[in-house]
């Protein structure tokens, strides 16, 4: 992943679903050893209210706020306790009223490295704990200076996520919580004003927190879940009235939706996955409303006959 939110989402956290072994890299799913699954994703979102500052309003400059994302997501399991997870999305917006014209473009690879280093048996339940270390780097020099329509904010970042994941029987509850660290990016103008006048072209980005909680049912081919995720920066400035968004912004925001995985019995190794969410609350990002899909196929390695594997350094 993810209104401006998703607009700037795949940018910071990523919070798309994925497919049932293939994990996502806040879930409590990892893949085995030499398995890949791989596959394209689908997102849309739309809001014509958002939040300027704590005041909703909307805007007939603007409109409706469309983002769309098309991407490529892969997993590969190095070992069952150690994943890697990779996201290039094409991103595209656009705006039904007023002047402004949509971007589109590359944005953002992105990649995790998901461990699990505590797996324990609890009563008749099973608790796991994930650590999760990744980052995003902008391929293109798209325009973060252009909100709502940009495609991203041109930010490197790096983060670290702790997962705690609860299973008992076919009910499981997971809870994360991540802290991103964004990098300045620099933008098209000498000068600009926030809350003072910086006469620079170099924007200091605040970092994020962002927390996940999800449960549901879960078997060997199949989720349900609920999700509820909020995100915090730490630091930034409200909107100044009537103004456009800044790249510096405060942006909060909390989302419920929910989200199903299921894997085909036939073709093996075809997944699908899909769900929802909504904007229930935010400061300077758009109530939106939003929907995804995508497919995955699961390639085994390690069933391949001998002679054809690929070279196993584990």
């Amino acid at each position: 992943m993810t209104n401006i939110l998703k607009a700037f989402a795949a940018s910071l956290i990523l919070l798309l679903p994925m497919a049932l072994r293939a994990q996502t890299d806040e879930d409590g799913i990892m893949m085995n050893k030499k398995q890949i699954c791989i596959g394209p994703m689908y997102s849309h979102s739309s809001w014509d209210h958002y939040w300027e500052g704590t005041f909703k309003r909307d805007n007939q400059n603007l409109g409706t706020v469309t983002t769309q994302m098309l991407g490529v997501m892969g997993i590969y399991g190095i070992t069952k306790k150690l994943n890697i997870v990779g996201n290039l999305p094409y991103v595209w917006t656009n705006a039904s009223a007023g002047t402004l014209h949509g971007q589109h473009g590359v944005q953002d690879l992105s990649g995790w490295v998901k461990w699990l280093p505590v797996q324990q048996n609890i009563g008749k339940g099973a608790v796991s704990v994930y650590a999760v270390a990744g980052g995003s780097v902008p391929l293109t020099n798209y325009i973060a200076d252009y909100l709502p329509l940009s495609i991203g904010l041109r930010s490197r970042t790096a983060s670290g996520r702790i997962i705690l994941d609860y299973q008992l029987g076919h009910f499981f509850a997971t809870g994360s919580g991540t802290y991103t660290l964004r990098s300045d990016i620099t933008i098209d103008r000498s000068a600009y004003y926030t809350t003072s006048l910086h006469a620079t072209n170099r924007v200091d980005m605040p970092n994020l927190w962002s927390f996940n909680f999800r449960t549901g049912y879960r078997s060997n081919n199949m989720v349900f879940e609920a999700v509820a995720s909020n995100m915090t920066t730490a630091g930034g400035f409200d909107i100044r009235k009537n103004d456009m968004p800044f790249p510096s912004n405060k942006m909060n925001a909390t989302m419920v939706g929910a989200h199903f995985k299921y894997e085909f019995k036939s073709p093996k190794g075809l997944l699908v996955t899909g769900g929802g969410n909504y904007t229930v609350a935010g400061r300077n990002v758009g109530q939106s409303k939003a929907f995804d899909i995508a497919l995955f196929y699961t390639l085994d390695f390690s069933k391949l006959p001998k002679g054809t594997r690929p070279k196993d350094n584990h």
